[in-house]
């Protein structure tokens, strides 16, 4: 048996990592496509210290030619793939992906349907399986947080990054549009000096030329004392998770990725708006954004501007049981079992054949 990973982008390499050891435990052959561009060199680190299998593509054409030479039992995919049609001539497909955010192409991205798609949660197993009642859907949970849960992955050493051991850890994960990056204070670090502070943006923030004043800010941020700016090779949100007291996020799977640990968020809706997601086109905005956008707006409080995010952060911190009950119970729905064994369920999947 063959279990082959399409990699098009490295964040997708949190949730297929999972799988992978999985697999690897039960002797299962595991293989992973990489696509070549900017950072390359970095991710051959990242192979070599995962240990990892690969082959380098240049395009999802080549891919598919590859996937119909080699003919693994099984491809994972993090999101659509154009070739699939001629892939399932010759091997199976699974959508495994990577994050639970509350934007709406989480469900769109099943248009084309895959052999499988493994699902977080009974919920939304359910919507998927109502929009597309003929497709494969299963739940097995949210594999991402498996080490965390497992007590594989503990964390940073704050120290090892310049930052303090006894301070409390905040971490800022924004993505990359709609963002609240621009909105911060210049100097925000400076309000926040009793944290150490962990940025985690999206890859798109640094990697793409689109988002260089994004790139320029967080690197700005990096040069305060109490700052660890994510490198390219911290391309796991999951130590982020682990190590962190508290987070600040925007309409970021991170956010729900943290709630779903128990963990205060603070939820930014202060956001930069293209001019055509703003005004009267801001209807656009809210199509992007799932049918539950509102329901899940419930697991975190939210700072309507900068000047008091502040005062929530502190709050948040110092009564982390305030949403308690509201993030369990929601985390539930997004996330669904957290029990550290969703790569189990998932590779008993791919083997019942």
């Amino acid at each position: 048996m063959k279990v082959f990973f399409d990699v098009l982008h490295l964040y997708y390499l949190p949730q297929y990592i999972p799988v992978h050891k999985e697999l690897s435990l039960r002797g299962i052959e595991t293989h992973f496509v990489f696509y070549h561009g900017i950072f390359d060199d970095v991710i051959k680190q990242i192979i070599a210290k995962e240990q990892l299998s690969v082959h380098w593509l240049d395009s999802d054409k080549q891919a598919r030619d590859y996937y119909l030479q080699h003919k693994p039992n099984w491809i994972f995919f993090a999101n659509a793939f154009k070739y699939l049609d001629d892939v399932h001539q010759v091997s199976k497909s699974a959508q495994l992906g990577h994050g639970i955010g509350p934007k709406a192409s989480y469900y769109t991205k099943s248009d084309t349907a895959m052999t499988v798609r493994f699902v977080e949660g009974e919920y939304r197993c359910s919507r998927l399986r109502e929009m597309y009642p003929n497709d494969e859907f299963v739940d097995v949970g949210f594999c991402k947080l498996d080490p965390i849960i497992n007590g594989q992955q503990p964390g940073f050493d704050m120290q090892a990054l310049g930052l303090d051991n006894n301070k409390p850890t905040l971490t800022y994960a924004p993505t990359f549009y709609p963002s609240s990056i621009e909105k911060f204070a210049k100097n925000w670090p400076d309000d926040f000096k009793q944290y150490n502070i962990l940025l985690k943006p999206h890859y798109f923030s640094i990697a793409k030329e689109k988002y260089r004043k994004q790139k320029r800010l967080l690197e700005h941020w990096a040069t305060f004392d109490n700052v660890y700016l994510a490198k390219v090779e911290d391309y796991s949100l999951v130590p982020f998770l682990a190590s962190s007291d508290i987070l600040i996020s925007d309409a970021s799977s991170a956010l729900f990725e943290f709630a779903a640990l128990n963990k205060p968020v603070v939820w930014c809706d202060f956001l930069k708006l293209r001019k055509s997601y703003s005004g009267p086109l801001k209807f656009r905005f809210n199509k992007r954004m799932d049918q539950d956008y509102g329901e899940y707006a419930n697991i975190a409080v939210h700072a309507k501007d900068y000047k008091h995010l502040q005062q929530l952060v502190e709050q948040q911190y110092q009564h982390p049981e305030q949403l308690q009950e509201v993030r369990l119970s929601m985390s539930e729905k997004l996330a669904g079992t957290l029990d550290g064994k969703a790569s189990q369920r998932i590779v008993d999947y791919l083997c019942q054949d």
